[in-house]
C-alpha cells in the first residue's frame, strides 16, 4: 500500500515559518541590541549575507528609526522606544525617567520626552496624568515634526540645509504649518521654547530640546495640559522647563544607546 507523505495539513499552514529577509533584518537588530556600536564590516559577517543587501537592511533600518548610526556604528534607534512607551514599558536613553517625573512634580502637569526618527518625532518616556495626551502618544507613535510644539523646537535647532530640506520633503497639505512655523521660527530660537495648541485648543503644549555635552540636540521635552490651566502659567512653566533641561546637559553618564 503506498503511503502519501508531506501532505500540508491546516495546522502546518498556519504554523510560524521563518522569512530570510525577516530573519536578517531582527538579527541586526538584535546584534545591536546585544552589542551597541558594531561596525557594518560586523553585521555583514555576522548575517554572513551579501554586503548589498546588508546595507540596503541597514538603510531602511536607519530611515524609519530603528537604528541609529554614529561615526560608522550602529546602535538602537528610537522607534523601538516608541514601542515601549505604547506598551507603558519605558526606557528613555539619555534622560532618566526619574528625570521626566522630577520634571511633572514641578510643573504639575504631563511631561513627554520625544526624540526624532527620521521626519517624526517619537515619544519614548512620559510622566503624569494628561489622559487624552497620554493616549494619543500611546497610539500615535510618530507624530509630524511640524503638528507638535517639540517638533517644532528640534526643526528650530536644526541647521538651515537640513531644515529646508525638510521643507522640501513636506505634502502641499503641510503647506499651512510651514507657514505658521516660519513665522514662529525666530520667538522659538530666541526663547528656546517652541508652543502648540491642540485638541481644538482645549490642550496647549511648551517644549524645548535637550543638548548633550557636545552641544548636539539629542532630544526635546514637552509638557502638556488644559490650556485654561497651562496659557497663564505659560512663562512660569518654561522657566522651570529650561531650568531642567540645562542641568542634564552637563552630566558625564554615557547611555548604552547613542540618543
Amino acid at each position: 500500500m503506498a503511503v502519501v507523505t508531506n501532505i500540508p495539513t491546516q495546522d502546518s499552514d498556519r504554523a510560524p515559518q521563518n522569512h530570510r529577509t525577516i530573519d536578517r533584518v531582527t538579527r541586526i537588530v538584535e546584534e545591536v541590541v546585544y552589542n551597541p556600536g558594531m561596525s557594518f564590516a560586523e553585521l555583514a559577517r555576522v548575517l554572513d549575507a551579501p554586503k548589498s543587501s546588508v546595507h540596503g537592511f541597514i538603510r531602511g533600518l536607519l530611515a524609519a528609526g530603528w537604528l541609529h548610526e554614529d561615526n560608522h556604528r550602529f546602535y538602537l534607534g528610537p522607534a523601538v522606544y516608541g514601542l515601549t512607551l505604547a506598551t507603558g514599558h519605558i526606557r528613555a536613553g539619555l534622560v532618566t525617567d526619574t528625570d521626566v517625573a522630577a520634571l511633572h512634580e514641578a510643573t504639575g502637569v504631563t511631561t513627554f520626552l520625544g526624540v526624532k526618527a527620521g521626519d517624526h518625532l517619537i515619544y519614548v518616556s512620559e510622566a503624569g496624568s494628561e489622559t487624552l495626551g497620554g493616549f494619543g502618544a500611546r497610539s500615535n507613535i510618530r507624530r509630524t515634526l511640524l503638528d507638535t510644539a517639540g517638533g517644532k523646537a528640534i526643526l528650530a535647532s536644526l541647521s538651515d540645509t537640513e531644515r529646508n530640506a525638510y521643507f522640501r520633503r513636506c505634502t502641499p497639505e503641510e503647506a499651512n504649518l510651514v507657514e505658521q512655523f516660519l513665522a514662529e521660527f525666530d520667538d522659538i530660537r530666541k526663547t528656546r521654547l517652541a508652543q502648540n495648541t491642540l485638541r481644538g485648543g482645549a490642550r496647549y503644549a511648551i517644549a524645548t530640546t535637550v543638548h548633550n555635552q557636545s552641544g548636539q540636540v539629542v532630544a526635546e521635552v514637552t509638557l502638556v495640559g488644559p490650556t485654561s490651566e497651562m496659557k497663564p502659567r505659560a512663562e512660569e512653566l518654561g522657566r522651570v522647563l529650561l531650568e531642567h533641561v540645562d542641568s542634564w546637559r552637563n552630566r558625564s553618564t554615557k547611555a548604552r544607546e547613542a540618543l
